[in-house]
């Protein structure tokens, strides 16, 4: 992936590190804020039908939606249960080694009240992925795959970059499919907590990426981890943003964000090529609905990374001469 991204986003965190420690009342806001959203579209991927209006009523008004599934509801409290217990982890300032305790305890909390027949237990059976070619290893080689996984966690974190390693690892878990049901929302959320243990806020991947986000796993299973990982990346800005908006809103007025169809018509590049270049994480935008949406600033910043990158070139072009 491309350098510029990471020195973009670990810009970002450097930023929201000076703010540490963070005051207890704007943790809680943010954490409620995240805990919603990620809740509603982990769930919405694999096919939860509560919207996130609903999902809000559900967690926080205790409110059961007319017309929705029992077990939609108690997918979202179970799912929400599960995020509360790494924040815990993580609050506990004790270092979170990635375990197969750790992993199966994750597990039972997601599916605790929808499944608790598997809940916390590996699978012993082989199973396929409806739409998918890919064929997760055999049920009695379960066991020995997360062994190698959890090895594989343990010496290879600071081979990568955490964005590339967190990527990584969500892939591993879902390909190996540890489980008879609950596994992406427990991928997820073990990539967040690797994440939450690296200071990053928590990284959510859009219901309405869904397709893009299976079609990112179907590469990774090829050996192309890029789109996955530019798809990790744009979870984590979207997080950094919002950390870094909610702490410096004393400071002043957020920066106005547009359209890039508007954003367009001022500068050089098409709407297309300005979407491209956001989803391949060179311009920092995020989305908002069905849209991607940018800053002036950061249409600027590609700008100037451009020229830093062409100037080299023009340097040893000349002493050609």
């Amino acid at each position: 992936m491309d350098i510029r991204i990471y020195k973009r986003i670990d810009k970002a965190l450097d930023t929201l590190n000076k703010h540490r420690p963070l005051k207890k009342i704007v943790i809680e806001k943010l954490r409620d804020q995240f805990s919603v959203e990620m809740t509603y579209n982990s769930n919405a991927i694999e096919g939860n039908q509560l919207t996130l209006k609903e999902t809000y009523l559900v967690l926080r008004e205790g409110i059961t939606v007319k017309g929705k599934k029992l077990k939609d509801h108690l997918e979202a409290k179970n799912h929400e249960d599960a995020l509360k217990y790494l924040f815990e982890l993580i609050d506990s300032k004790n270092k979170v080694k990635i375990s197969n305790s750790l992993i199966r305890e994750l597990h039972q909390l997601v599916v605790k009240d929808t499944e608790s027949r598997i809940a916390g237990t590996y699978r012993k059976t082989n199973v396929a992925i409806l739409g998918s070619s890919h064929k997760p290893v055999a049920g009695f080689r379960v066991q020995e795959e997360m062994d190698q996984f959890i090895q594989w966690c343990s010496r290879s974190e600071s081979k990568f970059h955490p964005i590339d390693f967190a990527a990584r690892l969500h892939h591993m878990f879902v390909h190996i499919h540890p489980f008879d049901d609950g596994n992406g929302r427990a991928g997820r959320l073990l990539m967040n907590l690797f994440l939450m243990r690296k200071g990053f806020p928590i990284a959510i991947i859009l219901k309405s990426d869904r397709a893009k986000y299976y079609k990112a796993l179907e590469r990774a299973d090829k050996g192309d981890f890029s789109p996955l990982i530019r798809m990790v990346a744009h979870s984590i800005e979207r997080g950094l943003q919002a950390y870094i908006g909610a702490v410096e809103s004393g400071a002043g007025k957020d920066e106005e964000l547009f359209p890039l169809a508007a954003l367009a018509k001022e500068t050089t590049y098409s709407a297309k090529y300005l979407n491209l270049l956001v989803n391949k994480g060179l311009i920092q935008g995020k989305k908002e609905g069905r849209n991607w949406v940018a800053s002036k600033s950061a249409i600027m910043e590609y700008e100037k990374s451009r020229i830093r990158l062409r100037s080299p070139r023009k340097k040893k072009a000349k002493s050609k001469k």
